[in-house]
């Protein structure tokens, strides 16, 4: 930020300590560790989102998270799909337990379009699941990643996969049958089946394996796709886990098309794949993107791979002090190129970040602005999508057997 000097004011329960040229907006929302507020940069007339990073290092695996959110954020900086970093700013170089991150302001969340009410078209589940709650939505059906602190690198070598997963902490009913039963190895498929979980919540307007603790969610998942066969089963980790699975009843696969009657086959079909038990039979990425269902939107020529591969090895760092230096040289580091970058901006001109084919009608595009206006004024309104999952809820499967400590080693797998 210039050094025009600082202005403070609150924001939630935090303190903001930002450039005089921000004018604050409104606030926006707040987790654990960080707050966001909307703000007009008066330099550049336009709206952004501030992001304060708090209390990092206040342990280890919050200043972990932060440099790891930094630098992912740094790496992808400029790609249509996530969201761009305008500036990061650190008040007090020589004592400091915060980070700002000025983002691009995006309207809404996919849990807000969701929550909604409002009903959505198949070309919304296409354009959203094609481009694939830190999933942001602006008015023209952009949709953009954020949030990078708790995400993971993965190799094709098994050995610099040890441990990369203990500190996992996505959100429970997204998290993958392997990663809960700590099947040998992980792969990318872990992120196919989040995306199939999000998938579901598109098409029926609520979390599909929505499970009140560890051992519940399992129940959730088996209560729908059925007994995973003796296979696959005999993959799983936890010898505790396989126990407990074959204590239950044997329950069959609920076929979706019960669950959501009125959705488009190939929607249906594409979801079965996505949300298979087996990590080994799931469908990956290459082959979702030229799945049928997507086809309107897919285009190998605007599907470009990244020239690097972003490099993890800072993750081995423990000692707090050495990623506090990590931090500050990152955020020196932006701020040192960005005159370069605004400068290489200005060359491309404004037209580079092109939409993704304008296949979505413009009577689409008003139903998502319709569903973001309602999920402005009304955040916690009951889903009524058209799509909606049948009224014949699932109930979890009983059992008989004490779960106490399965509970206990599935939370403790992460």
């Amino acid at each position: 930020m210039s050094n025009s000097g600082y202005q403070a004011f609150p924001v939630l329960n935090q303190q903001f300590i930002v450039d005089k040229k921000f004018q604050f907006i409104r606030e926006m929302g707040q987790g654990a560790y960080g707050v966001v507020c909307a703000a007009k940069d008066t330099d550049l007339n336009e709206q952004v989102a501030i992001k304060k990073v708090c209390r990092i290092f206040e342990k280890t695996i919050l200043a972990k998270r932060a440099l790891r959110e930094v630098k992912l954020l740094k790496f992808f900086n400029g790609h249509e799909n996530i969201t761009s970093v305008l500036d990061m700013d650190i008040v007090n170089l020589q004592d400091f337990n915060e980070i700002y991150l000025v983002q691009e302001l995006m309207e809404a969340d996919l849990h807000q379009i969701i929550r909604s009410g409002q009903p959505l078209t198949d070309a919304h589940f296409q354009y959203f699941v094609y481009q694939i709650c830190n999933l942001l939505v602006n008015a023209d059906c952009e949709l953009k990643i954020c949030d990078f602190g708790l995400a993971r690198g993965y190799s094709e070598n098994d050995e610099h996969n040890v441990g990369f997963m203990t500190e996992y902490v996505a959100t429970r009913w997204y998290r993958s049958p392997e990663i809960m039963l700590s099947f040998q190895n992980y792969t990318k498929a872990i992120d196919l089946w989040s995306v199939g979980c999000i998938f579901a919540e598109m098409l029926g307007g609520r979390p599909l394996f929505k499970g009140r603790d560890y051992v519940d969610q399992l129940n959730q998942i088996l209560g729908i796709l059925g007994t995973p066969d003796e296979e696959t089963l005999c993959r799983v980790g936890s010898e505790r886990a396989q126990v407990y699975i074959r204590s239950l009843p044997r329950m069959p696969k609920i076929p979706f098309e019960n669950l959501y009657p009125r959705a488009n086959p190939m929607a249906i079909d594409l979801l079965n794949k996505l949300l298979e038990f087996d990590p080994s039979r799931r469908i990956n990425v290459e082959e979702a993107l030229s799945h049928p269902y997507l086809s309107a939107y897919h285009d190998e020529d605007d599907e470009p791979t990244h020239s690097s591969t972003f490099d993890f090895s800072f993750e081995v760092v423990d000692s707090v002090d050495e990623m506090r230096r990590m931090i500050a040289q990152e955020v020196m580091s932006f701020k040192a190129n960005k005159e370069y970058s605004q400068q290489r901006t200005n060359a491309n001109g404004a037209g580079t970040n092109l939409k993704r084919r304008e296949s979505m009608s413009a009577q689409d595009r008003e139903t998502l602005a319709a569903a973001q206006a309602r999920a402005t004024l009304e955040p916690s309104a009951a889903a009524d999508s058209g799509l909606a999952v049948a009224e014949t809820a699932v109930d979890p499967p009983t059992h008989h057997m004490e779960v106490d400590d399965l509970e206990r080693e599935l939370s403790g797998v992460v």
